[in-house]
């Protein structure tokens, strides 16, 4: 059961927009044993996605490279904390053939933060985008990295390959961070970024925060003018729902109509592309808005 298909979450009552409807067709259990029969992980399942049963009902889903266990305790994640394994050799091979065999047209790579290895699994995303490459020219790659410490030559790694789409989230404003992203820094994120814009422009930056994390609506836009400052052209937002009893838990359901305006802010900011809603993912319906890039520039 997702975190949203009945009345509450951990006790705690949902307002009637955050009432997920449940999916049940044979492509979700065809996705699942594909999955499964190739030892591959995805943050849908490891985060506890709420739209996981429509994602996979529509054939989609969002690969988590480098285990599944991380080496940092961000307060809003479900992913499993502790010491990971090696880096599987061929699991760029696996993504490829999965990725292939499902049809995917848009693929989204994602990992766990890896503070144990020396490039941050940088040379693990590269592989992963070279081989969903292979699979044809009109294959379009995101990735969404962590922040590899800042680590300016693990940052050009994942440039270097050349993905579409490079996605690293900023998770909330910059004040919450010492109580939501423990072991992270607002403005190594934004390097980072900045980096990769400056590194090479046609790749399409993307970012992502939570509402309903305590945050105020002029640190969301002054957070916002942050990302287009840094030359970044796409943002989402979304609802934090509390995916575990040890997670933060929510300080507010923020209704429909913010979304709406946060929405109207960003494009008169100049975001090329934006994704505004209660249950907007950093993944959710990407192929959708990076289309409405593609189809922009080509008018």
């Amino acid at each position: 059961m997702s975190a949203t298909d009945g009345a509450k979450v951990l006790g705690r009552r949902l307002p009637p927009w955050l009432r997920k409807k449940r999916y049940y067709n044979d492509n979700i259990h065809e996705v699942k044993s594909i999955l499964r029969a190739k030892g591959l992980h995805t943050v849908c399942e490891s985060a506890r996605c709420p739209n996981i049963s429509e994602c996979f009902s529509s054939s989609t889903a969002t690969f988590m490279i480098l285990g599944d266990i991380c080496t940092r305790n961000c307060r809003f994640c479900a992913v499993s904390g502790g010491t990971p394994d090696k880096p599987a050799e061929d699991e760029a091979e696996r993504i490829a053939e999965v990725a292939g065999k499902i049809g995917l047209r848009h693929v989204v790579v994602t990992s766990v933060t890896r503070d144990d290895l020396e490039d941050g699994g940088a040379q693990q995303f590269a592989k992963v985008i070279m081989a969903l490459q292979g699979l044809g020219q009109d294959i379009v790659v995101e990735v969404l990295t962590p922040d590899f410490k800042g680590d300016s030559s693990s940052i050009k790694i994942v440039v270097e390959s050349s993905p579409d789409i490079y996605n690293h989230n900023l998770e909330t404003v910059p004040r919450l961070y010492d109580k939501i992203r423990l072991m992270a820094d607002y403005e190594r994120s934004l390097r980072l970024l900045s980096q990769v814009k400056a590194e090479d422009e046609q790749i399409v930056t993307k970012s992502g925060i939570m509402l309903g994390l305590g945050e105020n609506q002029g640190e969301v836009l002054d957070l916002l003018r942050d990302l287009r400052g840094v030359g970044v052209d796409m943002v989402t937002i979304g609802q934090y729902i509390q995916p575990t009893a040890a997670s933060i838990p929510v300080d507010e359901y923020i209704e429909p109509a913010l979304f709406e305006w946060y929405e109207g802010e960003a494009r008169g900011l100049g975001f090329r592309g934006v994704a505004s809603s209660p249950f907007v993912r950093s993944s959710y319906h990407a192929q959708e808005v990076y289309e409405e890039i593609i189809t922009n520039n080509r008018k």
